[in-house]
């Protein structure tokens, strides 16, 4: 497969799977938007695999999109130590059901999530050290992580897995059996706000990093942040129901976010 094939393939998978992401990308020179699309197809692919297919990461390296992701990590300089620990995350899907703490759920989304973040800053650009903006690309990659993990668990739970942490279940006086039973009452509504806060907390530490960012990226990781921290009041609007069915942003809101930030960049350009 030809490169441009492969940077085309990783752009379909972008607009099919992550609409919300997909949309973001509009707003990024044509570049660097390239990049962005193979590290998150790169990313879909394996978790898939894990996920969906429950096969080895071993076939990920036969994937049309792995061309273009080797390309971007090379072009870009991106650390080949991010790329092993986010692998490593994936493969513990595998066989991790569960943590413990919330300190054991960042040690799995540093790699799942966090390495995203710190990927993504050689191909967004900074305006100082990158190593200034590091720790705010990796709260906006938990915040984000952290938001799949509220929207998706019922998805999660069937497949096995709950990434709500059981010391934070505990406290609320709710047992995996009662999330797995779709119960849905005061205690579950009350320890998904407080899952719902500590993204939020990790959202307003994300945006405090934009303005580190390069001019032309800003708008992206705008967007983004908007819309993917609109998930949380989507599903508080909507009373919790993640147990039962997943919860979006509708069409009319994202097009309100972004359409006036689609407008200004191209006046810009």
């Amino acid at each position: 497969m030809s490169l441009d094939a492969s940077y085309a393939a990783c752009r379909a998978l972008n607009a099919q799977h992550g609409r919300t992401y997909f949309l973001a990308t509009r707003l990024l020179p044509a570049a660097s938007r390239r990049s962005v699309h193979a590290l998150y197809a790169f990313a879909r692919v394996a978790d898939d695999l894990v996920d969906v297919h429950h096969r080895s990461l071993d076939e990920l390296w036969e994937h049309p999109v792995v061309p273009a992701f080797r390309d971007t990590v090379e072009r870009h300089q991106i650390p080949w130590e991010h790329v092993e620990a986010f692998l490593a995350s994936m493969q513990q899907d595998l066989h991790v059901s569960s943590y413990a703490t919330w300190e054991d759920l960042l040690g799995y989304t540093y790699g799942s999530a966090a390495v995203i973040g710190l990927m993504l800053l050689p191909v967004l650009g900074t305006v100082v050290d990158a190593d200034l903006a590091a720790p705010y690309a990796a709260d906006l990659g938990n915040a984000f992580q952290l938001t799949n993990f509220l929207r998706d668990v019922g998805e999660d739970l069937d497949r096995g897995r709950l990434y709500l942490p059981l010391e934070d279940l505990d406290a609320f006086g709710v047992s995996r059996a009662d999330l797995e039973s779709r119960v849905r009452d005061d205690r579950v509504r009350a320890l998904l706000r407080f899952e719902i806060a500590r993204a939020r907390g990790l959202y307003s530490s994300a945006a405090q990093g934009i303005r580190l960012l390069d001019p032309a990226a800003r708008p992206c990781v705008e967007t983004a942040h908007t819309l993917y921290g609109g998930i949380l009041d989507e599903i508080e609007r909507a009373d919790f129901p993640v147990l039962t069915r997943r919860v979006a942003v509708g069409t009319a809101r994202r097009l309100r976010v972004a359409v006036p930030a689609l407008l200004s960049a191209g006046r810009a350009s």
